[in-house]
């Protein structure tokens, strides 16, 4: 769905412009996601992932995540560092909204765009994140929930690149399942299984 300038809204892909409080997404509430039905939905309610973990699955630097965290571009949403010896904590969907947030910059879009944008990935449910494609001609973001909303920014002209979000989701989930997370109840860091030690164990079974 589009934002129009007067506040109406038309069919099509929907306009990220302005302030989020002017503009905000007249969608149907996403069904929430369930335990077993999205391994990224399950671990987003039980890990974090601390500051340099975020940052190599996002393909950022520290720099980049300390000042986009200190601006309010981008806040972890499980833990924020509130004083001396705290780490921050980074949810499964924070990872997610850095990596587009990091493709966004390169392409030059406008901060205030992004800004928008950013509030409503974290607002939007697990399925709509997996089939959301968000496309930008640089200085406005449009959000596309089919290919025909997409062919239909096209031939309008307007989309010059365009950001698979479920594509992003998938690369950033197998990113963090190769690196440290901490449960978020007990603070226990999680080292993924080890694939050389897997791979000797099944030789062991099979032998």
């Amino acid at each position: 769905m589009r934002s129009s300038g007067d506040g109406t809204a038309t069919g099509g892909p929907y306009l990220f412009h302005g302030s989020a409080a002017d503009h905000t997404p007249q969608r149907p509430q996403a069904v929430p996601a369930v335990a077993g039905e999205s391994g990224s939905a399950a671990s987003e309610q039980q890990l974090g992932y601390r500051g340099p973990t975020a940052c190599a699955a996002a393909g950022i630097t520290y720099r980049q995540l300390d000042y986009w965290a200190r601006t309010g571009l981008v806040e972890p949403s499980v833990r924020s560092a509130y004083g001396s010896g705290t780490q921050r904590l980074y949810s499964f969907r924070d990872v997610v909204v850095l990596k587009v947030v990091k493709r966004f910059l390169d392409t030059g879009v406008s901060l205030q765009n992004i800004r928008t944008a950013v509030q409503h990935l974290r607002e939007s449910g697990f399925r709509d994140l997996e089939r959301m494609t968000l496309m930008s001609d640089g200085a406005t973001v449009y959000e596309c929930t089919s290919p025909d909303e997409v062919h239909d920014l096209l031939q309008g002209g307007q989309g010059v690149f365009g950001i698979a979000v479920g594509v992003v989701w998938r690369d950033v989930d197998a990113a963090l399942s190769q690196l440290h997370g901490e449960r978020v109840d007990t603070g226990e860091t999680i080292v993924p299984p080890n694939p050389t030690d897997e791979l000797a164990r099944r030789r062991g079974r099979a032998v």
